[in-house]
This record gives C-alpha cells, sequence and structure tokens, in this order.
C-alpha cells in the first residue's frame, strides 16, 4: 500500500505539470469569427501582401485588428504572401497556410507555401516554407481540412496538371512532412481556389469554373479525392469574382458562399445565403448586410470562441478609426476629395480619405465631431448647408458647425442619423452624392440621412 501511495503521488505531480492543450470547441461555443486576409486597393497604394486579421461577433459586420496592419510577414521565398487560409488543428491550436506570392504578377511556378504555427492567433511561430510537389507549376490558394478516416489533413490547392488546373492534394499530420501530391478535384474543365468546408458529416468544396467565370458548391461524403458532386448553377456578382469561401453561421442554420471580386472594382465582396447547404437556392445578400475590411482579398473565415475573439482584440488592438457607410447606398462610405465631404464607391484611394476619428464634439462633448485621420486637426463642418473639410479655427462658429449629435437613423433604427448641432432641424445627408444639411421631411431623405458607424 505505501508502494501504491508513493507511485500515486508520483504521478500526480507529473501529471499536474503536463501542459494541457485543449481540443476544438463544439459548434455550439463558438460565438465569433476570425478573417484573415491579403490587401489590394485601385492604385495600389493600399497593397499590402502579408496576412491581415479582423474579428466579427456576427460574421458579417468586420472588424480590422492593429489598424489593418500585418499581423505576420513572410521572409523567404517571395517574401510576401496571397490567399491566406486558418486552419483551427484538432489539438484546438492553429496552422496558417499562404501561396508564396507577391504582388500582381501570377505566371511564377512555385511548389512552395508560407506556414506558420500558432496556439490562437495573437502570436505565430515556426515560419517555414514547405514543398508540396516536384511540378512545374504553381501552388496557389492552400486550404486544409481535417479527414478523420484517415486521421491526416488534407492540403488542397490549384495547380496545372499537365492537362488542365485542377486542385492537388498532399496528406499530412504535422504540415511540416507533406506526403504526395494527387488530384484531388477535375471535373473536365479548369478550376481554381477550392475551400472545403466540413459540416455534418459532409465535405462541401467551393470552387471557380474558369470556363464560364462562376462560382460552384460541390458536396462529397468522404471528403476524398474526386468524390463531389457539383450541387449548385453558377453563383456570379461584380463583373468577375473568385476565392470562393463556404460558412455557416454559429447562431443558425444559414449559409454564406463569399466570393471576391476584381472586376470592375478589385477588392469587393460578395455573398449569397442560404439555410439549405444541399439545394440550389442561393439568394444575394445585399451589401447592407455586410461589411468587409478596407482592401481586404481573398479572404479565409475561422469560427471562433467569444474569449478567443476578446483576446485577439486584446492583443492587436482594435481601430483607432470609423467609416461610414451609406443606408441605400451602401456600397459608398462618406469620404472627403478636395476638402469636399462626399459618399463614393468602395474601394477608393488614398484609403484614409474615408477614415474619421469621432472625437466628442467641439461645441459639445455630448456631440461628435469628425477628425479626417489623414489631414489630422481638419475636421467635416458645415458651410452654406454643404459639408466641407476644414481646418479648425477655434472658433466658435466653427465648432458649432462641426458638431452634430448621433439619433437613431431616421430609416432604420438599428443604424445612425447626424443631427446639426446649430440647426436642429437639420441633419447631415447625401444629395448627388455631395454631404449637407437639410430638414428631412420624406422617406427618401430619411434615407439619405443614415449612416452605419462601422470600420
Amino acid at each position: 500500500m505505501v508502494l501504491r501511495r508513493t507511485i500515486l503521488a508520483i504521478l500526480t505531480v507529473v501529471l499536474s505539470s503536463i501542459i494541457v492543450v485543449e481540443r476544438p470547441a463544439s459548434a455550439a461555443a463558438y460565438a465569433a469569427y476570425v478573417m484573415g486576409y491579403f490587401k489590394e486597393s485601385p492604385n495600389q497604394s493600399g497593397d499590402s501582401y502579408a496576412l491581415h486579421l479582423a474579428v466579427s461577433s456576427d460574421g458579417l459586420t468586420w472588424m480590422p485588428l492593429n489598424q489593418n496592419n500585418p499581423v505576420a510577414t513572410p521572409t523567404a521565398g517571395m517574401q510576401g504572401l496571397r490567399d491566406p487560409y486558418i486552419l483551427r488543428e484538432q489539438d484546438g491550436t492553429f496552422v496558417v497556410l499562404a501561396t508564396d506570392l507577391k504582388g500582381r504578377v501570377f505566371n511564377l511556378d512555385n511548389q512552395y507555401i508560407h506556414v506558420w504555427d500558432s496556439a490562437n492567433l495573437t502570436a505565430f511561430s515556426n515560419y517555414r516554407r514547405v514543398r508540396l510537389h516536384g511540378m512545374n507549376t504553381h501552388s496557389w490558394a492552400p486550404e486544409a481540412f481535417w479527414v478523420p478516416s484517415r486521421n491526416q489533413y488534407a492540403v488542397i490547392y490549384s495547380a496545372h496538371n499537365g492537362t488542365r488546373d485542377v486542385f492537388m492534394v498532399n496528406y499530412t499530420t504535422d504540415f511540416v512532412t507533406m506526403g504526395t501530391p494527387q488530384v484531388f478535384f477535375d471535373p473536365g474543365f479548369n478550376v481554381l481556389d477550392g475551400d472545403v468546408l466540413v459540416d455534418g458529416g459532409a465535405f462541401y468544396l467551393s470552387y471557380k469554373n474558369l470556363a464560364d467565370g462562376n462560382l460552384y458548391v460541390a458536396r462529397s461524403t468522404t471528403g476524398a479525392p474526386n468524390s463531389f458532386t457539383t450541387l449548385t448553377g453558377g453563383l456570379r456578382q461584380g463583373g468577375a469574382i473568385e476565392a470562393p469561401i463556404l460558412v455557416r453561421s454559429n447562431t443558425s442554420g444559414t449559409y454564406w458562399p463569399w466570393g471576391d471580386s476584381f472586376s470592375p472594382a478589385n477588392a469587393v465582396f460578395y455573398a449569397w445565403q442560404s439555410a439549405n447547404v444541399n439545394g440550389n437556392a442561393w439568394s444575394p445578400l445585399g451589401q447592407r448586410a455586410y461589411t468587409p475590411p478596407i482592401n481586404a482579398k481573398h479572404a479565409t473565415i475561422t469560427p471562433i470562441t467569444e474569449a478567443e475573439r476578446a483576446a485577439l482584440v486584446g492583443r492587436w488592438g482594435a481601430p483607432q478609426w470609423n467609416r461610414l457607410k451609406s443606408y441605400n447606398l451602401p456600397d459608398r462610405y462618406v469620404r472627403h476629395a478636395n476638402n469636399v465631404a462626399r459618399v463614393d464607391p468602395f474601394p477608393m484611394d488614398p484609403t484614409a480619405d474615408q477614415q474619421w476619428r469621432l472625437v466628442p464634439g467641439l461645441a459639445d462633448a455630448a456631440g461628435v465631431s469628425f477628425e479626417s485621420v489623414n489631414l489630422p486637426g481638419r475636421y467635416l463642418r458645415h458651410s452654406g448647408f454643404a459639408l466641407r473639410l476644414d481646418p479648425n479655427d477655434n472658433t466658435a462658429t466653427f465648432r458649432a458647425d462641426a458638431t452634430f449629435h448621433r439619433t437613431a437613423g431616421l430609416a432604420d433604427g438599428a443604424w445612425t442619423s447626424f443631427r446639426s448641432h446649430n440647426y436642429p432641424d437639420r441633419y447631415l445627408r447625401h444629395s448627388g452624392h455631395l454631404l449637407r444639411i437639410d430638414p428631412i421631411t420624406d422617406p427618401q431623405g430619411r434615407a439619405d440621412a443614415t449612416f452605419q458607424i462601422t470600420w
């Protein structure tokens, strides 16, 4: 008995010293989402070929972290990335995969991808490039999922197999030793940008058909190579679209396919929704319903817990600026151009023209004033009822002209309207895409005077 008690005591000490890594939370525990992306802007001034993160509580409105600056940057290969992917591994930690490519030149053969490990996305370690194949072709848009029947992860990516563009797959347990490549999906036509959602024991592959330029969703019961059957007709919004991702809502049975449009404007996300992932009834989701991060490209979306979301915000910080999104023109945001205030379509350059610091009202701290991020010391103010961006001359008139009071949105109480401080019968609204203050007397005016404070 003494020996037994001694052994138990030793085991207790040993076990208490082991660091326990939590298994993935159940789906019911996920209450938020993290997005990974790189950035491009129309004139390339906002380009960033590095890993960026954003978080969301509803999967639709996204808050960029680290002031929309990178959280990890490759230091080998092309020293830049595109197409990042975030996977929660079986032990609850994360792995990040990305295309080894920098800039907008795509005619490069590259057998490698970037990889990082991360305990909780507040830091990244073990950066490496891993080789996927020995073919004279690219390794674009790597993504991964767990295959229980193999007890391995499948890493899929876009490549040319000598005949056409297909998805290849390598199986791995550690994202170091990558296994032998094989064809994963070859429907007989060129495809690009594969993404797999594992849901309800089934595997759903979203992809782009290069023959018609549309996005599709396919299904497999096993996730095995060449086992997918396409469920949907083609999905497209915008002039040209790519990089599909399929996300299930954390709080309902809603599914969202997302796509990244690059024409007629680049870095514009579109989405659809359906309650039946196995059907073919996808409804376009209007841009009023969602707001991606500024200049985000080829995103990845992963469910996380609320505690993980809070830790990410604590580590990387919330933005020190906001944007104002138009209610009835939801592809447009308030910006300054030549010191005139207007609502213009996203994307736009310079990026910071649409970013504002919402500070206590210059004439009344209970109100709000809008200070320009890229021209600090200048504020939106009305002059002759038209909104301008002017330097603060610290006069009582300027302070009053630059102060507004937030109210529930005149067209939608979940949004916001702004009443003029010194003309309290007038509200900030857009008219002919220019901003001004007017009395609001009709439905059109209420819609023009309603905005979302977002990022």
